[in-house]
């Protein structure tokens, strides 16, 4: 295969001749069938003159006007492709060289026996009409070989009688000999002109494994990724249809955790530290929240959110999110060794209707809309340090399986006097 050229590289035509006219912009089936007929000119040139020297070395003088004809016609078709860059018409002369030239050297010696099957050499303007245009282009010039071979052969056999050595400087040894050649080259030309379309065919499927695969993995981290900002199902929907995407669910659990005085704590340390310290609580929460079946729906500087009610296939959506607030605080206790100032974090939960979707186009966000979701974070705002406050829908939906304190009467901005329950463990019955 011929090097494909840089934006940077010798544009001479010589260079252009080295590299078969290849350009930047063209597809890999255009670069390999330039190669090859550029490959296939030049040993057919080669061999016109080869075959003149070794007729000459075995005794029989033939005029040298046919071998240097097709050199001209060959260097002139070579120069007027690179330097007009018209392959088209490229192909087309030059397969009709190979087609044409050696009925017409043929008939120059002789007859079929006499010019040892010369017109076999034809036989490679079909094959590289397959391999340089494609199936149907091709069948022209296999019929016109047919043609061509058919009337040779019955003019050959009408002048038998008439003309039976018309080329009696060819001696029978030589013309075996040059049966033998024509057989065998022309064997091997076809050979690897087959070998060559085979290859680059089984290249570009290796090439095309490999891209499918690498897209594979390419889709699979874009998946998880869309995975990692989504809930499964909304992740799907967006990816099938470009319909904005906003639901109504009747009940929602809500929660939020805010660390408590987190500006304070940030403030002896450095940015680096910070991040690391809520990157290791926040991804703590998330194994949390997954184990439970629950999304996580944003982190807003040191406040997480989560909810539970948004997948179907959970039925209890408040006791997971309940179970899961413990499961924090229970966590955050054995992970205050080593540090210079415990962490301590309060928690809100609402219960009720609110609004789902993505929001934007560009990153994009799965967020929650609505009072419970307001409640719940004002809930929060209110709590104490590692406590937990449920509203009373949060409350009822509870009350059965976990112990609480309450109620108690909170002022919240915008809601009044709300009553709230704190929320001290699970339920253990005997």
């Amino acid at each position: 295969m011929a090097a494909i050229p840089s934006a940077t590289a010798d544009n001479s035509f010589v260079a252009r001749l080295r590299r078969a006219g290849i350009e930047p912009g063209d597809s890999e089936s255009l670069r390999q069938q330039k190669s090859l007929l550029v490959f296939i000119s030049g040993l057919i040139s080669l061999a016109s003159v080869l075959w003149l020297l070794i007729y000459s070395w075995m005794g029989p003088k033939f005029s040298s006007t046919l071998p240097f004809s097709l050199q001209v016609l060959v260097a002139l078709n070579l120069w007027i492709y690179v330097q007009f860059r018209n392959f088209e018409l490229f192909r087309i002369s030059q397969i009709g060289l190979m087609l044409f030239f050696p009925f017409v050297a043929q008939w120059a010696i002789g007859d079929f026996v006499s010019a040892s099957g010369l017109i076999l050499w034809g036989l490679l303007a079909p094959v590289c009409a397959l391999l340089c245009m494609g199936v149907r282009e091709s069948l022209p010039w296999f019929a016109a070989y047919l043609v061509l071979t058919t009337a040779t052969g019955v003019a050959d056999y009408l002048l038998a009688d008439f003309a039976p050595a018309i080329n009696t400087a060819i001696s029978r040894r030589t013309s075996m000999v040059f049966f033998a050649l024509n057989f065998i080259t022309l064997s091997t030309l076809i050979y690897l002109l087959l070998r060559f379309a085979l290859l680059d065919r089984e290249r570009a499927r290796i090439g095309l494994e490999d891209a499918h695969a690498r897209l594979a993995v390419e889709q699979l981290r874009n998946e998880r990724l869309l995975l990692n900002i989504l809930p499964a199902p909304i992740a799907e929907r967006l990816k099938t249809s470009d319909a904005t995407i906003a639901d109504g669910f009747a009940e929602v659990s809500v929660m939020f955790a805010d660390i408590v005085n987190f500006t304070g704590i940030a403030a002896g340390m450095t940015p680096e530290k910070v991040f690391a310290m809520l990157n290791r609580v926040f991804s703590n929460f998330d194994e949390l929240a997954e184990k439970r079946g629950l999304e996580k729906i944003k982190t807003i500087g040191d406040a997480y959110m989560v909810a539970g009610g948004l997948n179907n296939e959970q039925e209890h959506a408040c006791v997971a999110v309940a179970e899961l607030a413990l499961d924090m605080l229970a966590w955050l206790r054995l992970d205050q060794a080593g540090r210079s100032e415990p962490l301590h974090v309060r928690i809100g939960i609402g219960t009720g209707p609110v609004v789902a979707g993505v929001v934007g186009k560009k990153k994009f966000i799965y967020d929650l809309w609505g009072d419970t979701v307001n409640l719940a974070s004002r809930i929060t705002d209110e709590s104490i340090p590692d406590g937990v406050q449920c509203d009373r829908a949060s409350f009822e939906l509870l009350r059965d399986n976990f112990d609480f304190e309450g109620p108690f009467q909170l002022p919240l901005k915008g809601k009044g006097v709300v009553e709230v329950w704190r929320l001290k463990g699970r339920r253990f019955t005997a």
